[in-house]
């Protein structure tokens, strides 16, 4: 008699690779990550830097990318000007504890944010207030705004120039696109201002 949790695990793994394969069938999804990878890469070379947040696994995401262009993706190069919103826990718990958690992101985006930079919110039901709440003060301060959500997240759109929908409703498989799908943007952008993945 088999496992049930081996069927769990096996159930699981069925719908990340039905997930993965919509996604990548889809050439409009694939279309959001060259346009997202293109304002990025825009924002950096005119001086400007990228600001992401999330909450729990979108956080963790958050400081993935940003790591990854602050580091490096796969080209040996300069840093990129990247941060998350997500790391500073004096500034997050004075402004939780001093205002409300709604406004943790917002606060920091407009202190640390300038007109042309690019802030990215990660939100995979559309409805986190903190992140909207820092769209919406992007948005007021000339600050390109990216969505990175679900297929239920859709609400979000008023509030961003650029979308990208995980084409799924399931909170973990949106988290695995959404990392995929940054690992591309990461990837597009070093293409974009390296070129070649020589030593620099």
């Amino acid at each position: 008699m088999s496992d049930p949790r081996e069927q769990a695990v096996l159930d699981h793994f069925q719908r990340s690779r039905e997930t993965l394969e919509r996604a990548a069938g889809d050439r409009e999804f694939a279309a959001s990550i060259v346009a997202i990878a293109d304002r990025i890469a825009r924002a950096l070379r005119d001086g400007g830097k990228v600001m992401l947040a999330g909450n729990g696994g979108s956080a963790a995401d958050a400081q993935h990318i940003a790591a990854e262009l602050v580091g490096r993706y796969i080209i040996d190069r300069a840093p990129l000007a990247a941060l998350a919103l997500t790391t500073d826990t004096s500034a997050l718990t004075a402004i939780s504890n001093d205002y409300s958690f709604d406004q943790v992101f917002e606060r920091q985006l407009r202190g640390l944010g300038r007109k042309g930079d690019v802030f990215v919110g990660i939100t995979t039901s559309g409805r986190s207030r903190n992140i909207l709440a820092a769209l919406k003060a992007a948005r007021e301060l000339g600050i390109v705004t990216v969505g990175f959500t679900g297929t239920k997240g859709m609400q979000m759109r008023t509030q961003c120039d650029l979308m990208l929908v995980s084409p799924s409703d399931e909170t973990a498989l949106i988290q695995q696109i959404h990392i995929t799908a940054g690992h591309a943007i990461c990837g597009l952008v070093e293409r974009e201002l390296y070129g070649s993945p020589h030593a620099r």
